[in-house]
């Protein structure tokens, strides 16, 4: 996608570098239309763990990132950089009742920024999880659970390494640790583990 219009250096540089990163084979990032309403300048990322061939659905997880920037620096900020990101994936039911699921979704998320050393300040955020079962026409699809990680954070330095750090959030998600490209991968559904 093309720069807006005077756009500031330092967002022309970050679009640059973010659009050049290379992730691992099975996670597919392409660029989508930003949110033109929560700051000056933004770019924004959606990725999907072994998305379908003919498509970009992912039945193994899917994550969505925002990056905001404002020369103004506002005060919720503390910088003029802002980062939100969205990701989900399904688990199995079981998984899905888990009280200690949504401290570890965010754990992940944490541990992920601070093993690329990408410091950040400002952080909040909701982990949902959902169970779901189905019923008449969809009572094939039997029982279901999904959990949804929703942040944002103000990063410092390189921006590149906070989308690694939400790449990884993602692969993890969906079941898919740091190391294990192509490894098989059984179902849409998997269990949660560490």
């Amino acid at each position: 996608m093309n720069q807006p219009p005077g756009a500031t250096p330092a967002f022309t540089a970050a679009g640059e570098a973010l659009r050049a990163q290379r992730f691992r084979d099975d996670f597919v990032v392409r660029e989508i239309p930003a949110p033109g309403s929560l700051a000056p300048e933004a770019i924004a990322f959606a990725g999907d763990v072994r998305p379908e061939a003919d498509g970009v659905d992912s039945p193994f997880g899917t994550g969505r990132i925002v990056i905001l920037h404002d020369a103004d620096e506002p005060d919720s900020w503390g910088g003029p950089w802002r980062i939100v990101c969205f990701a989900q994936a399904p688990l199995e039911p079981e998984i899905g009742t888990d009280p200690l699921l949504a401290d570890v979704a965010w754990s992940w998320l944490v541990d992920a920024l601070s093993t690329r050393d990408a410091a950040f300040s400002a952080a909040s955020g909701t982990a949902t999880k959902t169970l779901s079962k189905g019923f008449g026409t969809l009572a094939a699809e039997g029982d279901g659970a999904q959990i949804e990680l929703r942040a944002s954070w103000s990063p410092a330095g390189d921006l590149t390494r906070h989308m690694d750090a939400w790449a990884e959030l993602v692969c993890m998600l969906a079941g898919l640790p740091p190391g294990s490209e192509d490894i098989a991968v059984f179902g849409g559904q998997r269990s949660l583990r560490d």
